[in-house]
């Protein structure tokens, strides 16, 4: 998959789901490439949202909100996700 694609995919999935005033999400791979886990088609994501629905929970629950929405692409083509919330 095309990293494109995945955002697009991701945000679209994302905003189904959550209110979200605002959302960012950067491809951050190549900080991993040398890294001795990194797999080909497996990206690395930022995603920044602003969302007071996911204010209200804790940290822990809000990360757990979105990996259960992300389940399949964290399968397939997410290797790890750096979640920031505001």
């Amino acid at each position: 998959m095309d990293i494109n694609d995945l955002i697009a995919i991701v945000k679209k999935k994302l905003k189904n789901q959550i209110h979200i005033e605002n959302m960012n999400i950067e491809d951050k791979s190549f900080l991993h490439r040398s890294h001795k886990g990194n797999q080909e088609g497996k990206f690395h994501l930022k995603i920044t949202i602003k969302s007071d629905e996911l204010k209200k929970l804790s940290k822990i629950e809000s990360n757990k909100k979105i990996y259960k929405i992300l389940d399949q692409e964290v399968k397939q083509f997410i290797h790890s996700i750096q979640i920031l919330i505001t």
